[in-house]
C-alpha cells in the first residue's frame, strides 16, 4: 500500500514524534510499502519533500490508501489531526476524534474513568488558584500533554508549589496524583470490535528514580521486564482492564494502557492512543514478546484502518 506517514506537530514532543515516524517508516518500506514522509514544523505547516502541502477537503491525502499519524502531544494526539483526516476522507491508523480527544485529556480520562468505576490512585484536577485535595508525595502533570513533559515528583508542601506552577507553563489544568509504591506496568492493546491485549511488560527505571522523559527516550534509561514480575492472575487483570479502557473510550487500531499494581490491586493510570514507536518504546516490544513480528503488526494496523474507515462509510450523516 502507499502510505503517508505524518510526524512532527507543533508540541513539544516534535523530536520524539519524528523518531517514531522514522521507524514506522523503515518498518513499512521492509514489509513492501510504499512511504510518503509527510513532516509538520512547529509552526504546524505541513510539507513534502521540503515543499509546502495544500489539503483539499474530500481530497484523500497524496494518494494515499491509508495514512499513519505518528503525532505526540497537542495538535496531533488529541483529535485535531484526526479531526482534519476525517475532513479529507482518508484512512487512518489509530483512534477517532473523540477517544483521541478524551485519552489525550488526562484529568477528563480519569472522570470518565471514575464514573465507570475503574481503579486509579487518588487524584485531583487543578486550576490556577485552586488547592489541591490530594497531598504530597505526589506527582504533579500537565492536563494535556505525554512524554513526562511537565510532570514533577513533589514530596513536601513547598515541592508542591514549585510542581504546579511549572506544570501551568504547559498547560491551564494539572493533575495532582497520590504517589504509587507499585510496579509501573504497561500492556499494548491492538484492534477494533474485538481488540486484543498483549501481555504486560514492567518498567524498571534505570536513570533517575521516576520514568521521566530521560528514562524513557535514552539508551539504558529503562529496562522492560516481559511478563511483568506481578502474580499470573494479576496480569491477566491487567489485560482485562486495558481492553475494558480501549473500550470504554471507544479507542480503534492501537493504545497502551499504562497501570501500577500495588501489591494485587491494579490501578489504571492513563491510555496513550499515538504510543512511541522509536527503538525504545514499548507498544511494539510488548507484542512481539508474544510473537507479532514489527512488520506484522505495522500490516495489522493498516488492515484496522481500512476496516474502520469502511465501516464509517456505511453510517448516512
Amino acid at each position: 500500500m502507499r502510505v503517508a506517514v505524518i510526524g512532527g506537530g507543533r508540541s513539544s514532543e516534535h523530536q520524539v514524534s519524528l523518531a517514531s515516524a522514522e521507524s514506522v517508516r523503515a518498518g513499512l518500506e521492509a514489509g513492501g510499502h510504499e512511504t510518503v514522509d509527510v513532516r509538520i514544523d512547529r509552526a504546524g505547516r505541513w510539507s513534502v519533500d521540503g515543499r509546502g502541502l495544500a489539503l483539499e477537503p474530500a481530497g484523500g491525502l497524496l494518494g494515499a490508501d491509508v495514512t499513519f499519524p505518528v503525532l505526540h502531544g497537542p495538535f496531533g494526539e488529541d483529535g485535531t489531526v484526526q479531526g482534519l483526516l476525517e475532513l479529507l476522507d482518508v484512512p487512518y491508523v489509530g483512534a477517532g476524534v473523540m477517544a483521541s480527544a478524551v485519552s489525550m485529556d488526562k484529568a477528563l480520562f480519569k472522570d470518565l474513568m471514575s464514573a465507570h468505576g475503574i481503579p486509579q490512585v487518588e487524584y485531583a484536577v487543578v486550576r490556577e488558584g485552586d488547592e489541591p485535595s490530594v497531598r504530597p508525595p505526589v506527582f504533579v502533570k500537565p492536563a494535556r500533554l505525554g512524554s513526562s513533559v511537565g510532570i514533577s515528583k513533589a514530596s513536601s508542601e513547598a515541592d508542591l508549589d514549585v510542581a504546579l506552577r511549572y506544570a501551568f507553563e504547559y498547560d491551564s489544568v494539572a493533575l495532582v496524583e497520590r504517589l504509587s509504591g507499585g510496579h509501573e506496568v504497561e500492556c499494548s492493546v491492538l484492534g477494533h470490535r474485538d481488540p486484543t491485549a498483549s501481555e504486560p511488560g514492567e518498567i524498571v527505571v534505570k536513570k533517575g528514580d521516576w520514568y521521566d522523559y530521560e528514562a524513557k527516550y535514552t539508551d539504558g534509561g529503562m529496562e522492560l521486564v516481559v511478563p511483568a514480575r506481578v502474580p499470573e492472575h494479576v496480569r491477566e487483570e491487567v489485560r482485562r482492564l486495558a481492553v475494558e479502557v480501549f473500550g470504554i473510550v471507544s479507542c480503534s487500531g492501537m493504545a497502551r494502557v499504562d497501570f501500577f499494581v500495588e501489591d494485587e490491586r491494579v490501578l489504571v493510570n492513563e491510555l496513550n492512543t499515538i504510543p512511541g514507536f522509536t527503538q525504545t518504546s514499548v507498544y511494539a516490544k510488548l507484542f512481539e514478546a508474544g510473537g507479532l513480528a514489527y512488520g506484522e503488526l505495522l500490516d495489522r494496523l493498516l488492515d484496522l484502518a481500512l476496516e474502520r474507515h469502511a465501516e464509517e462509510r456505511r453510517y448516512r450523516h
